[in-house]
């Protein structure tokens, strides 16, 4: 039975894509995210995996449920095929013949090779949305090279709005695989609401290359209108946004946005009449423009009193701040905890499992997840729906 628990009752619940089956042929993220994504929303997915070793991203912690795996294969169940072989071949279309959605995000040609190319597929069910995520598409100079985040990231200009051209690291959170999958997602619940018009399929394609640059609109906005080149802090300084030490070395961060109440009310929490007086920082485009100058004085201002003072008085002033939680703190902020955006699950072998909820809710409710599976773990329960075993 799937429920979900919000507050302190726990309810059957139907979610909008109850009764639509995905199929996933992924590996690693996009198509992994996206299908999870329509997990979230009631579909049932059932993952296509190869038998010898499954999706790679299992391995990447050691074993076949590591923790990458982890994060993006939730409320799914997985089915072994070797595509390879007529009996693979066999099962796959019968699962093409009885589904509504199939996310696959192999490299171009692949499909072709398993007999289950854009036409093959149309023509075994026509009403199938049939979701294809590429590196670059399907076509140009790049169509054929491998793809990953970084690679994306790179290409897409994000990493140039990230990374000090003069100590070039790369830092934080996977980005143009998840947008990917959010982008890719969105694209197929499109296709399913017209398919409740005309009845018709469709194939969505999505890479990743435009996804990332589909993700940072304003950079491009403003090369073309302004012929401003934006940089890693040309948003920051923009939207006023701020990261200090405070004299606990513990972080906090202040975004001051465009209106000018959170600066005056700012400066009142810092008690710093002097900068109120400068003429550098008088107006909001002086603070712009001279960014890493006002930086200089408010970090100087910001390390002689704790976090915690700080927060007391920014609260206060109605000025917009969080302290910067790594991540065992997220789990214990009280927003988060009110929220409960963290779920608990059992494994039958594999033990608890923690997932993060879909954000969204329907009708003020959601769902647990079911815990990813693990690798064939539901091959004989899915064969007997396509009748293609005996019952035990």
């Amino acid at each position: 039975m799937d429920t979900a628990t919000e507050g302190s009752a726990t309810q059957q619940i139907s979610l909008p894509l109850d009764g639509v089956q995905v199929i996933e042929l992924g590996t690693m993220i996009t198509a992994p995210y996206t299908a999870m994504l329509l997990a979230e929303l009631g579909a049932a997915v059932i993952k296509v995996e190869n038998p010898e070793s499954g999706d790679p991203f299992r391995a990447t912690g050691g074993g076949r449920y590591g923790a990458n795996f982890i994060a993006y294969n939730h409320g799914k169940r997985s089915l072994t095929l070797d595509l390879k072989t007529p009996t693979g071949q066999q099962v796959f279309r019968k699962l093409l013949e009885q589904s509504d959605v199939l996310v696959e995000n192999y490299r171009g040609g692949v499909m072709d090779k398993f007999g289950f190319g854009a036409e093959a597929i149309r023509a075994i069910n026509p009403r199938l949305i049939h979701c294809s995520i590429t590196g670059f598409g399907t076509s140009g100079p790049y169509r054929d090279r491998p793809a990953y985040d970084a690679v994306a990231s790179a290409l897409s200009g994000i990493y140039a709005l990230a990374v000090e051209p003069d100590d070039p690291k790369l830092v934080g959170v996977t980005i143009s695989d998840n947008v990917t999958g959010m982008y890719a997602a969105n694209g197929v619940l499109g296709a399913l609401y017209e398919r409740e018009r005309t009845g018709r399929g469709r194939r969505v394609e999505v890479n990743m290359l435009e996804s990332a640059i589909g993700f940072t609109p304003d950079a491009f906005a403003y090369q073309t209108r302004n012929n401003v080149k934006y940089g890693p802090s040309s948003r920051i300084a923009s939207s006023q946004c701020f990261a200090f030490a405070c004299a606990d070395k513990k972080l906090l961060a202040i975004h001051l946005s465009v209106q000018s109440k959170f600066w005056e009310s700012f400066l009142k929490v810092i008690e710093a009449p002097e900068l109120a007086a400068d003429s550098r920082f008088r107006d909001r485009s002086g603070r712009v423009s001279r960014y890493h100058d006002l930086n200089a004085e408010l970090t100087k201002i910001m390390a002689k009193q704790s976090r915690l003072y700080w927060m007391e008085r920014l609260e206060k002033a109605d000025v917009p701040f969080a302290p910067i939680n790594e991540i065992p703190d997220v789990f214990a902020d009280p927003q988060v905890k009110h929220l409960g955006t963290f779920g608990e699950t059992q494994h039958p072998t594999e033990g608890r499992i923690v997932s993060i909820k879909s954000p969204i809710r329907v009708d003020g409710r959601r769902r647990n997840n079911a815990p990813p599976p693990t690798l064939g773990e539901h091959t004989q329960e899915i064969l007997q729906e396509l009748g293609l075993v005996n019952e035990p």
